[in-house]
């Protein structure tokens, strides 16, 4: 990922090795990671058997939030992308249980659809 991607905040997919290292210690018996992608600080890794959304938080980044959603939770979602004007794409996600989506912002709509086709794998 270059510098100007890295301002811009497009996602990259991960490799297998950077995986491992930042998230293996999260997961339980029998959970294997299958994809992770990652922006400028956030993360959105697939297991087998739920989706973590990893949110580093302040200036530093040493605050990290880890979201952890059973993919059975996930009741819908939809990818809005970037128009003519609008750089922005967005991923909305509804989880049973919460009365507004999670939404994810991308600069680039390139990922989000591969990550949307992920999410339709385990999902549906």
């Amino acid at each position: 990922m270059g510098l100007i991607d890295a301002l811009l905040g497009t996602n990259s997919k991960m490799s297998q090795q950077e995986i491992q290292q930042k998230f293996g210690h999260m997961l339980i018996a029998g959970e294997e990671i299958q994809h992770a992608f990652k922006s400028v600080r956030d993360f959105f890794v697939f297991t087998n058997k739920r989706l973590i959304l990893v949110d580093k938080q302040g200036l530093t980044g040493r605050k990290t939030e880890y979201l952890c959603i059973p993919y059975k939770s996930i009741t819908l979602y939809s990818v809005e992308t970037a128009g003519t004007f609008d750089v922005d794409s967005e991923l909305k996600i509804w989880i049973r249980g919460l009365p507004q989506p999670l939404v994810k912002e991308f600069r680039k709509d390139n990922d989000i659809h591969e990550i949307y086709q992920l999410l339709s794998q385990h999902v549906l």
